[in-house]
């Protein structure tokens, strides 16, 4: 309960403080948004870290455009491909405050080695560890 100096006084009034935005604003307030890459390319992180991170120029379904973090060991996006893009930033990438979910639409869950762990977080189904076995014999 508050007191009477606590309510008359201009200084302490309660105001509604005012909530923090979402980090990923373009989607609208959406969890997804489909988009059409523009440009698939590289680039380099921030000090101290070095190495080529994969990055996509997306224009999404509301017609805002963003940059987003292509996740996984190897992709096959190219110009005009679709994809599905959820928030969630790369620490080491200015700018970067979105990623491309795979397995949906042209974005293929196929990557280049096999993976047994964080497979769901790569848009691998549970039987995909067989795909990549091969019978040399």
């Amino acid at each position: 309960m508050p007191t009477l100096n606590q309510l008359c006084s201009i200084k302490n009034t309660r105001i509604n403080k005012p909530r923090r935005g979402s980090r990923s604003r373009r989607l609208d307030g959406c969890p997804h948004r489909k988009g059409v890459c523009s440009r698939v390319t590289t680039m380099k992180p921030k000090k101290p870290n070095s190495a080529q991170r994969k990055i996509a120029k997306v224009r999404l379904s509301n017609g805002k455009r963003i940059t987003a973090y292509i996740p996984g060991r190897g992709h096959d996006l190219k110009e005009y491909s679709h994809v599905f893009v959820r928030g969630g930033f790369v620490p080491d990438c200015p700018g970067v405050r979105y990623h491309l979910v795979r397995g949906k639409l042209d974005f293929s869950w196929h990557e280049r080695e096999k993976r047994t762990k964080s497979r769901s977080k790569y848009g691998m189904p549970r039987g995909a560890v067989d795909y990549y076995k091969t019978d040399d014999k």
